[in-house]
Order: C-alpha cells, then structure tokens, then sequence
C-alpha cells in the first residue's frame, strides 16, 4: 500500500492560500461523493469520468487560449494556467520556465487532502488522481501543448511534478 505523504508546509496562516485550498478540497469532495455513487450504481469511473474531466479541461483551455497573448510561449502560458494565489495554495515550485518548456512542481494537494477525509483508499486516491488530471490534459490539447506528469503526491511522491512542452 503507498504512503501518502501530503501536509502543507507553506502559506498555513496565509488567509487567500487558505480559502483557495478549501475551496479546491470543496470541489474534490463533490468529485469523490459523485464517482462514489457512481460506483454503486454499478459505473465504472473510468468510463464516465475522464471524458468529463477533460472536457472541463478543454473549456478552461479554450479561455487560456482566448486571454494569454501566446500560449506557445510558456513564459507567457505560465501566468494563465496557475496564478500567484493559486501558486501559495498548491505551494508551487517552478523548476524551469522557458518559452518552450514549464516544468513545475506541486508541493502541497488539496485535492488528496479532501479524498483523505472521505476515506479513499490509497489505490483510489492515485485512479481519483489521475482522473482529475484529465483536465490538465484537456488544457494541454486545447492550447496544443505536449503534457507530462512525472510524479504524484496521490501515488507516494513528495511533490506532484509536471512539464509542458510548446509544439512550435
């Protein structure tokens, strides 16, 4: 069974970086009572979910389209897709920012936090995750960016890590 080893480090009396983390583990709650349901009614996650995650994705894509100036320019593409007060919330890392490459790291989940707190197993929490990711997935398709997920909180990593690639 993977340990998940996710408290927050950063921004814990921060009142905006707060609110944010509850509003995201609000959003997380509703997403596993849903699936949860969903389950009992004999549907499979995977069948449903991803499809829906990732069109959410590719409506936010398509306003990160429509706002950022160049969303081929990661420089640029960088600001649109995660602001200062999301960065607090998610303690966000930027390990490499370039017009061609973004690779970040999230320190903190508030997601996972609230599956948690429902009682999601391990296993669960990495599909739910996973799952949940589509819509990064989306956002990369609809802004025609290449999309990497190189470690997860939710599967035992110490810090989700992820990179966009430019097509240009």
């Amino acid at each position: 069974m993977t340990k998940i080893n996710n408290q927050p480090h950063r921004f814990e009396d921060d009142p905006v970086a707060k609110a944010l983390r509850a509003g995201i583990e609000h959003r997380a709650t509703w997403m596993y009572l849903l699936m949860d349901e969903a389950r009992k009614e004999g549907l499979d996650w995977d069948s449903f979910a991803r499809r829906a995650i990732c069109r959410c994705g590719h409506f936010h894509g398509a306003q990160k389209v429509d706002a950022c100036p160049d969303v081929q320019d990661l420089t640029q593409f960088y600001p649109y897709f995660i602001n200062e007060d999301t960065e607090k919330a998610l303690e966000v890392e930027v390990l490499e920012k370039t017009e061609d490459y973004l690779h970040v790291a999230f320190h903190y989940c508030p997601l996972v936090a609230a599956w948690e707190k429902q009682g999601a197993t391990p296993e669960e929490i990495a599909h739910l995750c996973d799952i949940a990711m589509d819509g990064d997935r989306g956002i990369a398709a609809e802004c025609g960016l290449d999309f990497t997920i190189e470690d997860k909180i939710a599967e035992g990593a110490e810090v989700c890590r992820i990179a966009f690639r430019s097509k240009k």
